[in-house]
């Protein structure tokens, strides 16, 4: 999560690291590889997304900095937006996602697991969409925590779950494994893409357990189908 406070988070890492509560190498991590999941391609699902029907009330940031100029579109089946991506690194502490590695790190993410807690950013698909505001409430789209999620960016595909949800403002964050799956630098301080992201997000779904990948993409792929056949 981007957060501007990374004097205190990085002086927090370096505690937790002095007192062994985070790795102290970056090796030995794992993430989904670089592959097309399932068989929907991503021009077949770019072309469902040429023409936004708007269905948010303004239009957001894709940083702090910048103007708002992305629009939550929707149809019958799906809600999408196109953006940069920023990582997110939020929930359990890993090799590559803790105080040390993001100075915007929190040990917590909206979503859980099943066995209650945080989320891997590291290692699992997911989304992130912006809290509830006067501009756009997820919830009332029929998107929710877990909902499944098809990531389109440079011809690669990976479906993802919503995992965390960030500022009202801002949109266009995934988390580490996310990234790394689309060959997007996954880096939480350095890495991410300014743009050419799109993001569609499957209206009342839900992939069971929320932490299971496979689950996922077993369910992303038969919705993905759906969508590019109508809608």
């Amino acid at each position: 999560m981007r957060r501007p406070t990374p004097t205190l988070a990085a002086a927090s890492g370096a505690a937790l690291l002095a007192a062994g509560l985070l790795p102290a190498t970056a090796s030995g991590a794992t993430a989904p590889a670089s592959v097309r999941e399932g068989s929907v391609g991503a021009a077949e699902l770019l072309a469902k997304v040429k023409t936004c029907r708007q269905i948010s009330a303004g239009r957001y940031r894709t940083d702090q900095e910048t103007s708002a100029t992305v629009p939550v579109c929707g149809t019958s089946g799906a809600v999408f937006w196109t953006a940069d991506m920023d990582i997110d690194c939020d929930g359990q502490r890993t090799t590559h996602c803790n105080e040390m590695r993001d100075p915007w790190f929190r040990n917590d993410t909206a979503f859980h697991q099943s066995d209650g807690r945080p989320l891997k950013a590291e290692t699992l698909p997911y989304v992130v969409v912006p809290s509830a505001s006067s501009i756009w409430n997820y919830a009332g789209a029929g998107i929710k925590g877990g909902g499944v999620a098809a990531v389109v960016h440079g011809g690669k595909v990976v479906y993802a779950v919503v995992g965390d949800t960030g500022p009202t403002n801002i949109i266009g964050e995934a988390s580490y494994a996310t990234a790394k799956a689309l060959g997007i630098n996954p880096d939480p301080a350095t890495g991410g893409a300014d743009s050419g992201v799109t993001y569609i997000l499957f209206r009342n779904s839900k992939a069971s357990p929320i932490e299971s990948h496979s689950a996922a993409v077993t369910l992303g792929e038969k919705l993905a189908r759906q969508f590019v056949s109508g809608g």
